[in-house]
């Protein structure tokens, strides 16, 4: 059953708030919400319902892409928040520009922030953070609970595997604007959890892709968000990528794609998406 905040919950929730509520009001919180990965596990905690905005990167659930949308980074504006009524921000750390915030926490708007994680443990961080902030901790170890499980049945698989491909993944925003993923990036993070060689080494960070780089890494698997996939395209704007047609990837037509919030937002999901990523270079 998806569940409410009262304002009671609320105003308890509220840093530095010391006054005693003499009883509970029926309404609901408004919430917003700025990242993808918080939308996603609110919605997973049951709150999906006070959710009345959230960011462009907030795919998942589809429902959410119905709300109204505040932006993108330092595209938001406090003021299109404020209109909006809310009672409680829930973004992601960095997300929001330091005047914006400024400027929402100056009206008396409370903003909470959360680090995305970009492996495992931060999933397991940030899914507790959001629990406990929300006062339902038991339903956050019970999302913890089920990732432990996809993660238990990944490590299952890849014992019995006997292939170890390698990758790079390719961050594709059109033709002119394609980078490769190296290290400390939650692509390193989702590759090696599938099992799978990242060949995104000696640099960290995303760089540009050079013809260069893609003949020394020379990945069997190059991976791409469906988004990026599009941006250049489709499968067919692939070839057009400088240097792509002498690798193994291109050649044995071993290009990937997922969706990119399911691959790179490391919510609830997470364990899934690293099963589907190992099972799609072996069967």
């Amino acid at each position: 059953m998806i569940r409410s905040i009262s304002l009671f919950l609320f105003g308890m929730l509220v840093i530095g708030c010391t006054e005693k509520k003499s009883e509970v009001v029926a309404d609901k919180v408004k919430i917003i919400t700025a990242g993808g990965t918080i939308t996603e596990v609110v919605n997973a905690l049951g709150f999906g319902d006070d959710i009345i905005a959230t960011d462009i990167t907030s795919t998942y659930p589809a429902t959410m892409q119905e709300l109204p949308s505040i932006g993108y980074r330092n595209q938001i504006k406090a003021e299109g928040i404020l209109a909006l009524g809310p009672d409680l921000v829930l973004a992601e750390e960095g997300y929001m520009s330091e005047d914006v915030v400024n400027q929402l926490q100056a009206a008396g708007l409370q903003v909470q922030f959360f680090a995305k994680p970009k492996d495992i443990a931060g999933t397991y961080k940030i899914v507790t953070e959001i629990a406990d902030f929300l006062q339902v901790a038991e339903s956050g170890k019970a999302i913890n609970a089920s990732i432990e499980a996809d993660m238990k049945a990944l490590e299952n698989y890849l014992q019995i595997q006997s292939t170890n491909p390698s990758m790079a993944f390719v961050m594709a925003r059109g033709q002119e604007m394609v980078f490769v993923a190296g290290e400390e990036t939650f692509a390193e993070s989702m590759i090696n959890m599938a099992g799978i060689n990242h060949v995104g080494i000696g640099f960290k960070d995303f760089i540009p892709l050079t013809p260069e780089a893609l003949v020394s890494m020379n990945p069997d698997y190059l991976l791409f968000f469906d988004s990026g996939i599009q941006s250049i395209g489709g499968m067919d704007g692939v070839k057009n990528i400088r240097g792509i047609e002498n690798t193994t990837a291109f050649k044995q037509n071993q290009i990937l794609s997922l969706d990119g919030q399911y691959l790179s937002g490391f919510g609830p999901r997470v364990g899934k998406a690293a099963f589907e990523l190992a099972k799609a270079v072996r069967e």
